[in-house]
């Protein structure tokens, strides 16, 4: 099949493990044919995705039941529990563009002395601090605006170095004589990278969005590339973002403006979830693939209008 990508938008690149994990429906469970479909919208090869689905299942990310198109892949525990929190920071970051999560002005400080017999552990404990959205405040120590104790305390459990960490809390945080937290927050988070992944995936967004307006009865292989592309570069910017408080961060801030833009993606691929089969394929599956978005629009809606 040749690819059908629109070259007048900002090309995407989807690794093929994102591609993968992206068509995960609600149920954690992947059809291979909308993988293949997929891929073939994005360029890849019918060898890459062959590749890809063996590697996720070594690793244990999935199980496989059936061969070739026909295959349905299921998710581990494991991949279940790495797809879920996602939501959370994604419904948290559109209450903060919603002024729905007003910051209290209390730092979440936690500090950690893993022993060097522990050093794996204790570089992966910096590497799960840092993806959560902490800032390195000094050696061992790191502060994020959010309450984000849950989150790092699954991790400290899981990696069992619980009794080497400790949490605190204070309004009162200084960095030599500079006490201003949006100072603060300029000096322990990298903001104008994060704000250039922003203005990246508005770019990205803009023209798919107008398509997606434009176009009511798209066909279900170009909406579901058109969700994919969007994961893939919604996780570039959502993924390193801290989601630092609005009253941390230089206004207008592009997230806000981008993720908005996505929302309302997401809701027209949701609205217009119901598939065109493919000819000669038989009847297509329910628009499954596009549940995913299905689901983060419902987050968005329930963060938002549920408050």
């Amino acid at each position: 099949m040749t690819s059908t990508r629109d070259t007048s938008t900002p090309v995407v690149q989807v690794p093929t493990r994102m591609l993968v994990e992206a068509l995960v429906r609600t149920d954690h469970t992947v059809d291979t044919g909308e993988v293949y479909a997929t891929a073939s919208q994005l360029g890849m090869s019918d060898q890459q995705v062959r590749l890809c689905i063996k590697r996720l299942v070594v690793e244990g990310r999935f199980t496989q039941e059936g061969r070739g198109r026909k295959a349905l892949l299921r998710a581990t525990d494991a991949t279940e529990r790495m797809l879920g929190p996602d939501a959370d920071f994604v419904a948290h970051a559109y209450r903060q563009d919603a002024g729905l999560a007003p910051w209290d002005g209390t730092w979440h400080l936690v500090a950690f002395a893993v022993p060097e017999t522990a050093r794996v552990a204790r570089d992966a404990l910096r590497t799960a601090l840092t993806r959560l959205g902490g800032g390195p405040v000094q050696g061992g120590l790191y502060a994020s605006p959010n309450a984000w104790e849950p989150y790092v305390q699954e991790q400290v459990r899981h990696l069992g170095v619980l009794d080497h960490v400790s949490f605190l809390t204070t309004d009162d945080l200084r960095h030599g004589s500079e006490r201003d937290p949006a100072a603060l927050a300029r000096l322990w988070w990298p903001q104008a990278e994060t704000a250039d992944r922003y203005h990246r995936l508005t770019a990205v967004t803009e023209p798919r969005l107008a398509r997606l307006r434009a176009h009511e009865n798209l066909p279900h292989a170009q909406r579901l590339t058109i969700a994919v592309e969007l994961a893939a570069e919604f996780t570039r910017a959502m993924e390193p973002d801290p989601l630092l408080p609005p009253e941390l961060l230089s206004q207008p801030w592009p997230g806000t403006k981008a993720r908005e833009l996505v929302a309302q993606c997401w809701s027209l691929l949701a609205d217009q979830e119901e598939p065109d089969p493919d000819p000669g394929q038989g009847p297509a599956p329910e628009g499954e693939g596009v549940r995913l978005f299905r689901l983060y629009s419902d987050v968005i809606n329930q963060a938002v209008i549920g408050m």
